[in-house]
């Protein structure tokens, strides 16, 4: 094994509550298109061997306790990495009467992805950002916080001709909490 494949990082997804969007794109991350391997991410299917966490979804009562036994289960340094708004505020399911939030509620979150759902670049730019973040945890044995959250920002209703489009005001930018 060399050097950079010694340090590559494995991950697991989970699939908290979901409509299902952010899995398919993350499964197209792994297809020969993205190939998320040539960076060394490797998809495995347990998390006792798993470095990065991918959530998606949005946390509800009955699966909490789920994902946080899946963190546990994770050696350390670990890095969680929530993909799309569901895992990040609740996304449209926020209201449910199930619904806790965000995953950052029941495990610690290291990189948010937005998006609903968010493109494979941006999945693999939110991998990668992990790996940074799991290779500083490795080098200083110590929790790196992410420098700042996400913005999330929630378009205008699509207009019905270009025209109108170009002068409708800008989406308001709100900080995810």
């Amino acid at each position: 094994m060399t050097k950079a494949t010694a340090k590559a990082p494995w991950v697991v997804h989970v699939n908290c509550n979901s409509c299902n969007g952010c899995d398919i794109e993350f499964l197209a991350c792994l297809t020969p298109m993205y190939d998320a391997e040539r960076f060394g991410v490797l998809h495995i299917g347990t998390p006792k061997h798993a470095d990065i966490m991918v959530v998606t979804g949005s946390v509800n009562n009955r699966n909490a306790r789920v994902l946080r036994n899946l963190y546990e289960q994770m050696p350390s340094p670990k890095v969680v990495v929530a993909m799309g708004v569901c895992p990040a505020t609740g996304g449209i399911f926020a209201d449910g009467y199930n619904v806790i939030g965000g995953a950052e509620k029941v495990v610690p979150v290291d990189v948010f992805v937005p998006g609903c759902p968010p493109r494979p670049e941006a999945m693999l730019d939110g991998i990668l950002e992990g790996a940074k973040i799991l290779a500083g945890k490795r080098q200083n044995s110590v929790t790196v916080k992410p420098v700042r959250r996400i913005k999330i920002v929630r378009p205008a209703a699509p207009a019905a001709d270009p025209a109108a489009a170009a002068a409708a005001p800008a989406p308001v930018k709100e900080e995810a909490k």
